[in-house]
Parts: C-alpha cells; sequence; structure tokens
C-alpha cells in the first residue's frame, strides 16, 4: 500500500497533526525490512507530482486535509478526511515546535544492525482459534493511537511502542501476552523488551494486524 496527502497548506493539517510524535529511533523500518512492492513507489511518485502541479498552476483541488490511501493488491483507493489539530506542536493554536530538526537522524531511520534474538511467534489463525476458544490472553497493540482509531483486533489493548517501557508495571502478572503492530516489525522490538522486563512468554503475532485482515477479517480497513 501506499499513501498520500498534502500537508502545511493554509488551514490544511501538517504531518504532526497526522503524528504528533515521531517514532523513537531504530522504530522506522527500512524498505528491506518493511517490503516494498517495486512499481508502487512510481505511483506514489506520480500522484504527489500531479498534486504539486495543481498546486504550483492553482488548479484542481489538491489533497489538503485529505489522506489517500492505495491499494496495489485490490487496485483500490481509498480516502480519510484529515483535520487541522489545535493542539498541534507545529501547526496549532499554541505551537512549541519552531526551528527545523534532522528528523532522519533524531528518528533513527537508519538503524544500527540488531543482533539476532530468538522471539516467539504466532500465526494470526493460531489467535483466532485462541480467542475463539476464550484462553485468558492478553492482545497487545504496539502501534500508534492513530492507527488503532483507524483498525483493531476486537479485545486488545493499546500501549504504543515508545511507551511500553514506562508501562510495565500494567502488565504484571500477565503471562500469556501476543504482540502486534502493523506488519510485525515494531512488535518484535516489543516482544524483546518484554522478556528482558522478564515476560518469558510474550509472543510476536506474525504479519501483525495486516496478516489478521488479509487471513481473518478482511471487512477490517487497510492503511
Amino acid at each position: 500500500e501506499g499513501q498520500a496527502s498534502v500537508f502545511a497548506m493554509k488551514d490544511g493539517p501538517c504531518y504532526r497533526c497526522l503524528y504528533p510524535e515521531p517514532p523513537p529511533p531504530g522504530l522506522v523500518p527500512s524498505c528491506a525490512e518493511g517490503g516494498v512492492l517495486g512499481v508502487l513507489p512510481g505511483i506514489i511518485g506520480t500522484i504527489q507530482a500531479t498534486e504539486a502541479i495543481k498546486i504550483l498552476i492553482g488548479v484542481g483541488e489538491p489533497l489538503v486535509g485529505r489522506f489517500l490511501i492505495y491499494d496495489a493488491l485490490r487496485m483500490r483507493f481509498r480516502e480519510l478526511k484529515l483535520r487541522r489539530d489545535v493542539d498541534c506542536p507545529v501547526c496549532g493554536d499554541q505551537p512549541t515546535v519552531r526551528e527545523l530538526m534532522d528528523y532522519e537522524q533524531f528518528c533513527g531511520v537508519t538503524p544500527a544492525p540488531q543482533p539476532a534474538v530468538s522471539i516467539k511467534e504466532t500465526s494470526v489463525e493460531g489467535l483466532k482459534c485462541r480467542l475463539d476458544a476464550g484462553d485468558d490472553l492478553l492482545l497487545l497493540d504496539v502501534r500508534e493511537p492513530q492507527e488503532h482509531q483507524i483498525c483493531s483486533i476486537p479485545g486488545s489493548t493499546l500501549i504504543p511502542l515508545g511507551d511500553l517501557p514506562s508501562r510495565l508495571a500494567e502488565l504484571e502478572g500477565r503471562r500469556d501476552i501476543v504482540v502486534h503492530c502493523k506488519s510485525g516489525v515494531r512488535s518484535a522490538k516489543a516482544v524483546k523488551l518484554l522478556q528482558e522486563a522478564g515476560f518469558a512468554d510474550a509472543a510476536n503475532l506474525k504479519g501483525g494486524i495486516l496478516a489478521w485482515i488479509e487471513n481473518v477479517d478482511p471487512s477490517l480497513p487497510k492503511y
């Protein structure tokens, strides 16, 4: 999938309205980690070029306040509405971010190689069987709140990965924990953190919520 929108236009949202908190260093996967279909960047790039031309010559209706999602596998476009956040630290009524920063360095876009760690994994089919059987497990969603609002697995508990180290106490007494994110990269980091904190039975949901949508509940929206 690919997404496109126009940010920082008059009366429109900025990128921080969509993602209020930059991800912690090392959290952003590379294309090699996340995977990419070669033609997809070309399609999204063409959409971006079209939007730039529309803005420059003042024609059409740019994607201001509109978040376009392109699903290449289903050849389908969807659109979500975005509003300017009055509490946004960049473009809100009382901004707190007033200078540029090196986001590539700040977010660790090129993370250092991680040592191989053996983590327990479970499939979405296996998770569904356990949920249907009423197993006493904690399904932990480590995505951001905005992602959780778009779609979520019923019964999941949201603790963003960046908050997890300071909220481990909320998990005390829970031995059986299944962790998921969008595709399995962030949740694998979360499982590693949980293992180091003593939650030895924590498991990663292979493929994340995208695999759940693909194989279990296709009625949920993809993003």
